[in-house]
């Protein structure tokens, strides 16, 4: 990977809480004057495995670009606190805006490229990324999001089913609930009762992008076979009517769990948000 390499541990409490989050900060060899780049990844992901193993951070160090990367509560190396409020989207944007200004984001100032924070969101990552786009509008500049929804599949987990499953092996019914427990007990670095943690804060704040939407120009990106591409024009009519610009990607012959390596949508990315 070429440019410098920073990693640290997130040490700043919210709330007096320690949110125990991992994040990194990645310099580029030849620094391209832009603001920092912010990756948020999927569920039961990692900003290795989203991020690093698919090549979207040496993309990015090669395009000039400053990037932040984070682990979401129970994932990767952060820790998995024991307190629910740790895992709700809300206390995570709040942790994600100490993290960005940590690595030295600063607000938006115009006729300064450097200032601001591009977002990059895949999956579960792109519904933190579009709340804190809303939320954070001195801040954020563009968003890339992958593999959005208009609604959020964790909020319709059935965490009850899961919890039996895992205490005495009762099998699940429901086939997205059984195939995103099955999906986060295949990394061994995953906190499974932390993300059903997780899961249950979803449920307490369910997601709702007509609430809360980005006024900043959006790339939606989804795979052609990705059933959430159905999602890509409501979210950017939602965008639209709030006055955001909004562009759409779809990736032939890709689907959402292998459209975070596609060529065309690192690039699609790249060119977005090198302006």
């Amino acid at each position: 990977m070429s440019g410098r390499h920073t990693g640290q541990q997130h040490s700043h409490t919210v709330e007096g809480t320690d949110p125990q989050l991992h994040m990194e900060v990645h310099e580029p060899k030849n620094d391209a004057g832009l603001r920092p780049v912010l990756l948020l990844h999927g569920f039961s992901s990692s900003a290795k495995l989203n991020w690093e193993d698919t090549g979207w951070l040496a993309a990015l160090l090669e395009a000039g670009r400053r990037v932040i990367t984070v682990d979401l509560p129970g994932h990767g190396r952060s820790g998995a606190p024991e307190d629910m409020d740790s895992y709700s989207p809300s206390r995570i944007r709040a942790d994600l805006l100490q993290i960005a200004f940590d690595a030295g984001a600063r607000p938006l100032r115009d006729g300064d490229p450097t200032s601001g924070l591009d977002v990059i969101g895949y999956s579960l990552g792109s519904r933190l990324a579009w709340e804190f786009g809303a939320t954070q509008h001195e801040l954020v500049h563009r968003l890339v999001l992958g593999g959005p929804n208009t609604a959020d599949p964790l909020a319709e987990f059935d965490l009850l089913a899961a919890q039996r499953y895992l205490a005495d092996g009762t099998p699940i019914a429901d086939e997205s609930t059984a195939g995103l427990l099955k999906m986060a007990q295949l990394l061994p670095s995953n906190n499974i009762f932390a993300l059903l943690s997780l899961v249950e804060a979803i449920k307490g704040e369910p997601f709702d992008p007509a609430e809360a939407v980005p006024h900043v120009p959006m790339l939606l990106v989804a795979g052609e076979n990705d059933e959430r591409s159905t999602s890509l024009p409501d979210l950017a009519a939602i965008g639209s009517k709030a006055g955001a610009m909004v562009e759409q990607l779809v990736l032939p012959g890709r689907n959402h769990t292998n459209a975070i390596t596609s060529r065309a949508f690192k690039q699609g990315a790249i060119s977005f948000l090198g302006v």
